[in-house]
């Protein structure tokens, strides 16, 4: 067994790590949530000139090629000092790129793909509803039933991640058969232009300079050919993407718990009390190395599950297991850390706050820890319990 990355896998560890460090150091994204904005275009921009947007796209499609695991490197290396600003380059990769290579027609992936990887256009999810959360089918309200060669959408979205600023929003909703009844679900891309699609911003914990948004779809109208895989199927076009989500977000806490590390490690030695600094400390020099623990467990459990994926090997459950350990870890070792910073952990003019608000989101999206051990328990032979 091998756990070395492969010479082509350090040199893009590597290059990803010294862009985020020159162009997005931790202070910089300190400023950029501060600043008030809803989208971070110039992140957006900054991304798009270095190519990120294309890795994962292959290069018939005007990508840069690589695999999920290719992902999870920049992935984590970018949110050791972005944080959860990492959804940014994340939720389009999910909701566009990974949906349409699993399920877009030839001309949806040969018109939209060469696009997005060149970052001139971007993609918002909407799945969730406001009556759902975790329950997506089961809470699946929102309509779509043709009429000639029109969806006609009607319902509503909530924490649709970066809908304000995209070109298009994925669409799940109900397939109304021509016989007026619900047969399966349809997965749609709907232009952010067209009339009857209305949004709200929604105010949050974190995350703070990339919105969310309640998304209203009232008679809205697209092409027939606007629907991504076979007609009451949309669920099986996203579902793939929702897995590589779930190991993506599980290398996103793992460069969390880096950039949480190197931030204790940096303030314990720089802080002195006591006639000396606090890395003499043992009481948080125990804390320190419970956090290192973290961090190699996540590594480890990211990784595998990410390498599980480009073998085509069966892995939701390695997903969601790595998903779920991560996020708990990433959390627990932010509140760690904010402890070991003291009053400097509360400010905003550090970063250990920030990791901690962002991480917690984690823990709740796109599945709950709660609702991970379900699905694990129901693969280990267990009861269904929901």
């Amino acid at each position: 067994m091998d756990f070395d990355l492969s010479d082509t896998d350090l040199a893009w560890r590597d290059t990803a790590r010294e862009w985020v460090e020159q162009r997005w150091p931790k202070s910089r994204a300190r400023e950029l949530e501060a600043s008030g904005q809803t989208f971070p275009q110039e992140l957006w921009d900054d991304l798009s000139e270095a190519g990120f947007h294309g890795i994962g796209i292959p290069e018939e499609y005007g990508g840069q090629g690589g695999t999920v695991f290719t992902q999870a490197i920049g992935a984590r290396e970018l949110s050791r000092n972005l944080a959860g600003l990492v959804a940014t380059w994340l939720a389009p990769a999910v909701g566009g790129t990974l949906t349409l290579l699993a399920a877009g027609s030839e001309t949806q992936k040969r018109t939209l793909l060469p696009l997005m990887a060149r970052g001139e256009v971007n993609f918002a999810i909407g799945v969730t509803e406001p009556g759902g959360g975790t329950d997506i089918l089961g809470a699946l309200r929102t309509t779509s039933r043709l009429d000639g060669d029109q969806w006609v959408i009607n319902g509503q979205k909530t924490w649709s991640t970066g809908a304000g600023n995209a070109d298009y929003l994925v669409v799940l909703a109900v397939n109304i058969s021509d016989e007026g009844r619900a047969a399966g679900n349809n997965l749609i891309l709907v232009p952010r232009s067209t009339r009857g699609l209305d949004m709200r911003h929604i105010p949050k914990l974190g995350v703070r300079a990339l919105a969310s948004y309640e998304v209203f779809l009232d008679d809205v109208r697209v092409p027939v050919d606007n629907i991504v895989g076979p007609r009451g199927q949309g669920w099986k076009g996203i579902v793939q993407g929702l897995n590589a989500d779930k190991v993506l977000l599980s290398a996103c806490c793992t460069g969390i718990l880096d950039g949480i590390l190197e931030d204790a490690l940096r303030y314990l030695h720089e802080r002195e009390a006591f006639g000396r600094t606090i890395e003499h400390f043992q009481a948080l020099q125990h804390k320190v190395v419970d956090i290192a623990a973290w961090r190699h467990t996540s590594e480890l459990v990211a990784y595998h599950a990410a390498w599980l994926m480009t073998q085509g090997r069966p892995s939701a459950s390695a997903a969601t297991m790595a998903k779920m350990i991560t996020s708990e870890y990433a959390v627990e070792a932010a509140d760690v850390g904010l402890q070991l910073l003291g009053g400097m952990g509360y400010s905003a003019e550090t970063d250990m706050q920030r990791y901690w608000r962002d991480a917690r989101l984690f823990r709740i999206a796109p599945i709950t820890g709660e609702m991970s051990r379900n699905f694990i328990a129901e693969r280990l032979g267990m009861p269904r319990s929901f």
